[in-house]
């Protein structure tokens, strides 16, 4: 859709600069600060119509819609924070928010790094900790070393869409997870993708069904 936008956008740039050459005998200077003014308007145009919803992917997507409908934690609320702010207000990563602001290990926090450049995240929702054993939790609590293995190995580098998805990539962690299949039946390693592509403002999100767990080295 953005593509048809950009050429129609481009054949009327054309079209009001051989109109502004017609004119020019009259016109004189006036007509390159016209026509860059007429050539930036389609730009801001698309920028304002683009949809966070447009490219998700996965089978909770409508139920996290219904869930969430508006506000802060909304697929288009998510949209306007950077992502350790987004997922905050998200009611589904209330355990993952804990994990990496500090709340459940004092000494691992990863709130500026999150929200300070560009990655993507594979987001465990909360029933995804559910299936956690307790002692291992505990054990979270005090370990800041392993947890901030787990974490890190949920986030890559750079901002991945759907479409380009599938593959092998290396975490932040150092080692790589593995996405497959496609549409609405992605995985990450063994985890289901709930709902994926969701934006943040430096961030795209992957809700998984489980914590992925980094292979012992």
């Amino acid at each position: 859709m953005f593509a048809q936008k950009k050429k129609l956008g481009a054949a009327f740039a054309v079209t009001f600069a051989g109109a502004l050459v017609l004119a020019g005998c009259s016109t004189g200077g006036d007509s390159a600060s016209d026509e860059g003014m007429e050539e930036t308007a389609p730009q801001e145009t698309q920028t304002e119509e683009m949809d966070p919803a447009a490219n998700l992917v996965g089978p909770g997507c409508e139920m996290y819609a219904e869930q969430v409908p508006d506000g802060d934690g909304s697929i288009q609320g998510m949209a306007q924070d950077p992502v350790a702010v987004a997922a905050s207000n998200n009611p589904m990563l209330t355990t993952l928010v804990s994990a990496v602001s500090g709340e459940l290990n004092p000494d691992v926090n990863l709130v500026d790094t999150l929200n300070g450049d560009e990655f993507t995240v594979f987001a465990p929702v909360d029933d995804a900790f559910a299936k956690i054993d307790e002692g291992t939790i505990d054990t979270l609590k005090t370990d800041s070393d392993l947890l901030t293995k787990i974490l890190t190995y949920h986030v890559v580098p750079g901002q991945i869409e759907p479409a380009d998805i599938a593959g092998e990539h290396e975490t932040v962690e150092g080692q790589m997870v593995e996405v497959t299949g496609e549409g609405d039946e992605l995985m990450v390693n063994d985890a289901n993708v709930v709902c994926g592509g969701v934006q943040t403002a430096n961030a795209t999100v992957y809700l998984v069904d489980s914590v992925l767990m980094p292979p012992e080295e």
